[in-house]
């Protein structure tokens, strides 16, 4: 069993704002995971020393739930002065990131395949990231699955204390009741300003890469809002 598996085995119950649809692995990607995995690959075992596993002191964003990668191996090659570290549960995204990031020699990344609540809360250091983001989650529609959604009051304490003083928490969605619950639940919190102004969404900062996903929703007229939060 690799670590990916391990970490897969590790989950124990509770209210998950994530389903794992886990889909067929490619062969490329099942390689990428049996021979990738422990170049690029974190443990949950332990918490995480960035001087350690990245052999130098920059400054460190954490992605939670980079999909397929694309976006986060763009950030990191755009950003080579910076480390990234990515979370994401579903395996053939994980697969597929680490053949980018050996393709492209992006040294900068690391990854961990795992609930992103519990590795925040075991794995990442307090007072330690310069940005979390958390781009296009799921938005859980219905009424009754609201309580899935990963930007909870608690959530927002808890990156917040994983964010450096001045530290960044990004969000984007293009379901706009989610775009609303986000903006209700940070400009309740006391541990953040909203970059933009009391009440306002953000324009779109540089470093976040447009999605194949959401030039189609553009092209459908579909809006995208974005949340940029400094930690107070």
């Amino acid at each position: 069993m690799n670590e990916v598996e391990r970490n897969k085995d590790a989950l124990h119950k509770r209210i998950r704002s994530f389903v794992r649809r886990e889909g067929r692995l490619t062969p490329g990607q099942q390689k990428a995971l049996d021979t990738l995995w422990p170049k690029y690959g974190l443990s949950i075992e332990h918490e995480l020393s960035f001087a350690a596993c990245f052999g130098r002191s920059a400054p460190v964003t954490l992605e939670i739930g980079f999909g397929n990668g694309a976006s986060l191996a763009e950030m990191a090659a755009n950003e080579p002065d910076s480390d990234f570290i990515g979370i994401e549960v579903h395996r053939p995204g994980v697969g597929r990131l680490l053949r980018t990031l050996e393709a492209c020699g992006l040294g900068n990344v690391r990854v961990f395949c795992h609930d992103a609540v519990e590795i925040l809360e075991r794995n990442i250091p307090d007072d330690c990231l310069h940005r979390i983001l958390l781009f296009f989650p799921d938005p859980w529609p219905k009424q009754k699955h609201r309580k899935r959604r990963i930007v909870q009051p608690a959530f927002a304490a808890l990156v917040a204390r994983k964010l450096k003083a001045g530290g960044h928490f990004h969000m984007a969605t293009d379901w706009q009741p989610y775009a609303e619950h986000m903006l209700e639940v940070m400009e309740a919190s006391q541990d953040f300003i909203n970059g933009s102004g009391k009440g306002r969404y953000s324009d779109r900062p540089d470093y976040r890469p447009v999605t194949k996903f959401e030039k189609r929703g553009q092209r459908l007229g579909h809006g995208v809002w974005d949340l940029v939060y400094r930690r107070a």
